[in-house]
């Protein structure tokens, strides 16, 4: 069932859509065939050939979607190594001339919580953008529906940008989304009404701390890309980077701001859980101590042996109370300065 889910939307190539963008204009749709006799004849005209380019994007869940891209998109044997190397960690760098990049994306479940990471696959060069995953991806969704709406784009490194973009914009919906509920922690933790929130901070570290490990791009890999770009990239598409880094920069900066405010909500809740249960520990040694001289006194007396003192002394009940009384002053005594010099 997964995987009918998974292949859903694909032709029999693999290719789940494609578009052929021309300069000035919006991308028009393209299948799988239209899309080869395009390449077949880009190969043809050389490097002399218009600056239109396209986009195909594929699913890897269909058999046939990696043999169709070996036979028809003419790339390097590194890209499909690429797609089955282990590291799926975001980032984006120049190999064999081309901008090769791993876009993570967020799968949410019914409780809009982030569930699973889907990965995507992109290989960009001067007039093609490849993209391939394996589980569908809200990125890509919106890319496509900007492209339906007639947005134009002037290179596949600008619809690279685009889901860069996109990928910031689901941290800060992750962190805002997140900083309400820590902030109705906060608020129920000043109000004295500890429920199962240490559980609950702890499940949403946790996860942020996955998402900037998953989503966070490498700044090592952007900043070598940045320093030596390929010859064929745009001015333009250089800034727009440039400033994509920058506002990441500052969107892991406030998740790691969001994440020592959670560890320290935790270390006070764990703070004042202590303090609880250290309070209800004392009071229940407090009734133990004060009650164990009548404990001890009954436990004698309730002997059916002979030699009970006082047996015989028409006051013996009353010394015993006077006694009994004493010891336990004494010992609620010594108990209340202990607590005092706590």
């Amino acid at each position: 069932m997964d995987l009918i889910v998974q292949t859903y939307g694909a032709d029999t190539s693999g290719m789940v859509c494609g578009f052929r963008f021309v300069p000035g204009g919006s991308g028009a749709m393209l299948d799988a065939s239209a899309a080869a006799e395009w390449l077949h004849a880009c190969r043809a005209a050389g490097t002399a050939a218009a600056d239109d380019f396209v986009w195909l994007h594929f699913n890897l869940a269909h058999g046939a979607s990696e043999r169709w891209m070996r036979t028809h998109l003419g790339l390097p044997d590194s890209f499909f190594e690429f797609l089955h190397e282990g590291s799926r960690s975001t980032r984006i760098e120049q190999e064999d001339g081309a901008l090769r990049a791993i876009v993570n994306d967020v799968m949410f479940n019914l409780e809009l919580t982030p569930s699973e990471i889907a990965t995507l696959f992109v290989h960009v060069e001067r007039r093609i953008m490849v993209t391939a995953r394996l589980k569908p991806l809200r990125s890509v969704d919106t890319l496509r529906a900007c492209v339906r709406d007639g947005e134009r784009f002037r290179s596949p490194a600008e619809l690279l940008m685009h889901l860069l973009r996109d990928q910031a914009d689901l941290l800060i919906q992750i962190m805002r989304r997140t900083s309400v509920d820590v902030d109705r922690i906060e608020d129920r933790f000043l109000s004295q009404r500890l429920t199962s929130n240490r559980i609950e901070l702890g499940a949403m570290r946790r996860t942020l701390t996955r998402l900037q490990r998953m989503l966070a791009p490498e700044p090592g890999s952007i900043f070598r890309l940045l320093a030596k770009p390929p010859a064929w990239l745009h001015a333009e598409d250089v800034q727009e980077l440039r400033e994509s880094t920058e506002e990441f920069s500052l969107v892991l900066a406030d998740l790691a701001g969001l994440v020592e405010r959670i560890k320290l909500l935790q270390e006070e809740i764990g703070s004042r859980l202590d303090e609880q249960n250290n309070r209800t520990l004392f009071t229940l040694t407090l009734v133990t101590v004060i009650a164990l001289p009548i404990n001890i006194v009954a436990g004698f007396f309730g002997m059916n042996v002979g030699g009970v003192p006082f047996s015989d002394n028409k006051h013996g009940f009353w010394l015993m109370v006077l006694l009994v009384a004493g010891f336990t002053a004494l010992a609620a005594w010594w108990a209340f300065r202990r607590r005092d010099d706590r």
